[in-house]
């Protein structure tokens, strides 16, 4: 009988942790939840329609919420899913430079995270969900069958986001991308609402020297230590 489960992978920023969610949810036939895209989406609305999100009051942001309509839709030609805002496809906007640099700062509005926690919530009522995040273990599913917390050395995630921005045809100096990840592991774990903390069951994964292969390896081999395996190989 097949017992379907809650994976919450948490971690710092360009450690990999969507890389390591999404192949492990086509693994298990499960569903994936890019968390830090739904808090992306919101900082792109906010940037387009120049609002005021510093000055903001908390009823003033609630509002711009309900105007936000946050969606995945399965890419064929990427074989991945794409973020959709309000059915405008932005998943390539959401990953720029210009969003990179304040997407920290408007995440942690109570309101702001209120509404997507409860959003992620619902998602994974029916379990069979691999989810990433920042504050999955701890907030969005404390009571999640596993969890993992994802590190590396912050030399090798400069270099890892460097190539990846350079693959897609966006240039920053190494020294932009070092500062950026540096504001955006203080904002994480020094917010707060729900701020980046290592819950005290999950299992720590550095993968700072481990292929993509090696690390889904290492969390089938994690499953299968904690007896959660059976129902899914």
């Amino acid at each position: 009988m097949n017992h379907p489960i809650i994976i919450a992978i948490d971690g710092y920023s360009s450690c990999g942790k969507s890389t390591i969610a999404k192949a492990l949810a086509k693994k298990l036939n499960y569903i994936f939840i890019d968390t830090g895209a739904m808090y992306r989406a919101v900082s792109l609305y906010i940037l387009r329609n120049n609002l005021d999100w510093q000055n903001s009051t908390e009823q003033e942001i609630e509002n711009i919420l309900d105007k936000i309509t946050i969606t995945f839709e399965y890419n064929p030609s990427s074989q991945q899913s794409d973020t959709y805002l309000n059915g405008e496809n932005v998943e390539e906007e959401i990953r720029g430079k210009e969003v990179s640099e304040v997407v920290s700062e408007i995440s942690q509005l109570k309101a702001i995270r209120k509404r997507m926690v409860s959003l992620q919530q619902k998602a994974g009522i029916k379990k069979g969900l691999v989810m990433d995040g920042r504050d999955i273990g701890t907030q969005v599913f404390p009571n999640a069958e596993l969890k993992i917390f994802m590190t590396a050395d912050p030399q090798i995630r400069a270099q890892r986001r460097f190539d990846e921005l350079k693959a897609n045809g966006k240039e920053l100096t190494m020294e932009e991308i070092q500062s950026n990840l540096t504001s955006r592991d203080h904002n994480d774990t020094h917010r707060k609402e729900n701020p980046l903390r290592k819950a005290s069951d999950a299992v720590e994964l550095d993968n700072s020297y481990l292929d993509q292969e090696e690390q889904l390896n290492w969390v089938l081999k994690v499953l299968e230590e904690k007896n959660l395996a059976n129902s899914h190989f």
